[in-house]
């Protein structure tokens, strides 16, 4: 590398230092921080130390339809969008090498998951854009989900997780798609010549392992190396432009499902992981040290057993017992009033308060982190940027295990106790985790079996699990399940980024990464330094979960979402290493690509009906206040607002809002916009009135709290109506002025 490219140089240590910041230790710092409060600002930082690399970052509105569509995640099909409690985004973060094109992307989706439909149609939109964007590709493009359960679904290629919502939802499959594009767009236009350092940091109260039976199938000789059931370690990555020393970004990695907001909320928002990404975004806000249009990417980890209901699972039917250890079961022997508790369960509101706490939780150790890394992080160096990409079809794909015995993985197949769900979110009907058998109802064997009857030899490569729903081998009327998967994985420096497209349990991720560290190591990857091994996903094609062999054998919910045999995560491995020499620094060309998941996309079919008709009541308009705030509040209130409204899919108002708060400017004349519904604390709800004569309301509500200044404010709503013949017309609604002291 030339010296002129270089600022200065440091050598690295041969272990990376580790900043280890308890959340807990700095709690009275964030004591009185509620929803929404103006976090600390950062403090003066000095220039990173390291090689020079492109860095760029971008941010883009996702948010699709907040009504009449299905939420992706639970599978309850009563969990369908009433409204916005705050906009979801697309975070792209660019690393290439200096004077070349060797770069990559990795995208984070405030949604349940990277998949294969809006991958595709992110790499369309990209090649539309021409030769200038024609560096990136299959290869080198992660299009990877925080994994929340709290954002319209219906944009899945494959047909199973379409059941739920009633089909392929176009409109929300394109809000994602053109939101992921444009967030790589200005990451794209905002590369410059920057550094790289990355820390670590123990958040100790944030996530807690759901499937702790399974975890102890696990040998104990391998249990004893780790403190913790789950992995408390989230690792942050520092980007920092050149020029001017300012930071631009950061992406993070911690494991915890964001299914805080639960399983009867109908508002969209980003769970506790998009939370966290806004609260550190506003904390950098006009700070000398964070550039403008800085973004913060909290992507997910080995997520597949973690839980933010950290409190434990109990039994919500009266009895104030904890949940069946192995089954997750109560009295009556089934799950369904087994619930997780998050932090602040008492506050009945599904889930908010927890999501909000869990979410600050991780913004608190992540900012810790950052406003010491000039101490306690180390640089990233090394100056080439390496990936690889190709595809597997997990069909029947034999390989020798580390003892040499032969192996193989299976078509995709569920079994019985994935119809449990979890004590995040229970199942239906009598189904139990754990379950190795048949369940309680020997209806289900029926109602299995009429789909399709596994063969002999599906069942013998897919034992122990009892196989519920052969979906690998199901195509009527397209494919049901993933059986071809992406493999993928990308360096910069010694920093090297494994892509799952199945949500890894916490000693999966542990085995696959502590693999691809020790052949990175052998092989020298990384050159002297130790090279630094993450695993982000669930990736590029969505594929349920790996478990270990070990817990494969107990079959509680995520070794029956395990979809392609006992031998999955050694399978993975096993291909990771495969492709890992494409890593190195001498490395050239790409891996055979593979055969091509099928494209389901003009395959699809929807029962999701259009938007008919919007009309108002008598003597009303559009916009019109049918419930007026009252004229003064104390700070704490909530303010309610409602309007004469029309359906929010007549048009998402991307990059917009649908609802905003207004402060009145010492002049007595000009309003300033103070909230908008990207902000936590602002809630939209819409609710059809007469779904005959096309009426429809909007509620407005600002959730007030000592950071809201003292003054005279307003709320506006905006809207779009559809007549029954005619071009879709934009409105808006505003309230009297009231004032807050």
């Amino acid at each position: 590398m030339p010296l002129q490219q270089h600022r200065r140089r440091v050598p690295a240590p041969k272990r990376a230092l580790v900043a280890t910041v308890s959340a807990g230790k700095f709690a009275a710092r964030f004591e009185g921080l509620k929803h929404g409060d103006n976090p600390f600002l950062s403090e003066p930082r000095a220039a990173a130390a390291g090689d020079k690399y492109l860095i760029g970052v971008g941010k883009a509105d996702i948010t699709g339809p907040v009504v009449e569509v299905n939420f992706a995640g639970y599978a309850n099909t009563e969990q369908i969008g009433s409204g916005l409690r705050q906009r979801i985004y697309a975070r792209s973060f660019i690393i290439g090498e200096v004077g070349t094109n060797s770069r990559f992307i990795y995208v984070i989706l405030d949604a349940m998951c990277g998949d294969t439909a809006v991958r595709n149609g992110i790499l369309e939109g990209l090649a539309a854009m021409g030769s200038g964007y024609s560096m990136y590709g299959q290869s080198n493009v992660a299009v990877t989900g925080t994994h929340s359960h709290s954002g319209p679904g219906g944009w899945f290629n494959y047909l199973l997780p379409l059941i739920t919502s009633f089909g392929f939802d176009r409109q929300g499959y394109q809000a994602i798609v053109d939101g992921a594009v444009l967030s790589i767009k200005r990451a794209h236009e905002s590369l410059q010549e920057g550094y790289l350092d990355f820390g670590t940091t123990q958040i100790s109260d944030a996530n807690a392992n759901r499937s702790p039976y399974s975890y102890l199938a696990n040998p104990e000789s391998e249990r004893v190396q780790y403190t913790d059931d789950v992995d408390k370690t989230l690792t942050l990555l520092r980007f920092q432009r050149a020029s001017d020393g300012k930071n631009i970004g950061v992406l993070t990695w911690f494991a915890v499902h964001p299914t805080s907001m639960l399983g009867n909320n109908t508002h969209v928002s980003g769970d506790n992981k998009g939370l966290a990404a806004y609260l550190f975004e506003q904390s950098v806000k006009d700070n000398s040290q964070a550039a403008d249009g800085f973004v913060a990417g909290f992507s997910q980890a080995n997520v597949g057993d973690t839980t933010p209901n950290i409190l434990g699972a109990y039994c919500e039917d009266g009895s104030g017992q904890k949940c069946d250890f192995q089954t997750s079961t109560c009295a009556d022997g089934k799950s369904q009033a087994c619930h997780g508790r998050g932090p602040l369960f008492q506050k009945l509101d599904l889930g908010v308060s927890s999501c909000f706490e869990i979410g600050k939780r991780q913004f608190s150790g992540a900012k810790e982190l950052y406003d010491s890394f000039d101490s306690k992080s180390t640089a990233v160096v090394g100056s080439s940027v390496r990936s690889f990409h190709y595809f597997q079809d997990m069909q029947y794909y034999k390989f020798p295990l580390d003892n040499g015995t032969m192996v193989q993985t299976c078509p995709a197949a569920l079994g019985y106790s994935f119809a449990a769900g979890t004590s995040d979110w229970p199942g239906a009907f009598d189904f139990t985790q754990g379950d190795e058998g048949a369940p309680n109802n020997p209806f289900w064997q029926v109602v299995s079996g009429l789909l399709r009857v596994p063969s002999a030899e599906q069942k013998r490569c897919q034992g122990p699990k009892p196989i519920l729903l052969d979906v690998g081998e199901m195509s009527l009327p397209y494919a049901w399940s993933a059986n071809i998967v992406d493999v993928q994985s990308f360096r910069v420096g010694q920093f090297i980024i494994i892509i799952s497209p199945s949500e890894a349990t916490t000693m999966a991720g542990r085995r696959w990464r502590n693999a691809v560290k020790a052949a990175a190591s052998e092989s020298s990857l990384t050159g002297d330094h130790e090279p630094y091994v993450i695993l982000g996903g669930p990736a590029n094609s969505y594929a349920h979960y790996v478990a270990t062999p070990e817990e494969y054998a107990v079959q509680r919910y995520e070794a029956a979402s395990t979809l392609y045999g006992q031998w999955e995560l050694p399978a993975y491995i096993n291909l990771t290493l495969r492709g890992l020499p494409y890593l190195a620094q001498s490395a050239s060309g790409s891996p055979p690509p593979g055969p091509s998941p099928p494209d389901n996309r003009e395959k699809t079919f929807s029962f999701i009906a259009g938007v008919v008709l919007d009309a108002t009541p008598a003597g009303k308009s559009f916009g019109a206040v049918t419930k007026q705030p009252a004229s003064s509040y104390a700070r704490g209130a909530v303010i309610s607002t409602t309007f004469v409204g029309a359906n929010p899919r007549n048009n998402l108002r991307l990059e917009g809002t649908f609802a905003a708060v207004e402060k009145l400017g010492s002049d007595g004349t000009t309003w300033t916009q103070v909230l908008s519904d990207n902000d936590w604390r602002l809630v939209y709800s819409w609710k059809r009135t007469n779904a005959v004569l096309g009426h429809s309301e909007v509620t407005v509500d600002w959730e007030t709290g000592q950071q809201d200044a003292a003054g005279t404010y307003r709320i506006k709503y905006y809207g779009d109506s559809k007549p029954l013949i005619g071009k879709i017309k934009a409105f808006e609604g505003t309230s009297n002025t009231f004032t807050l002291t």
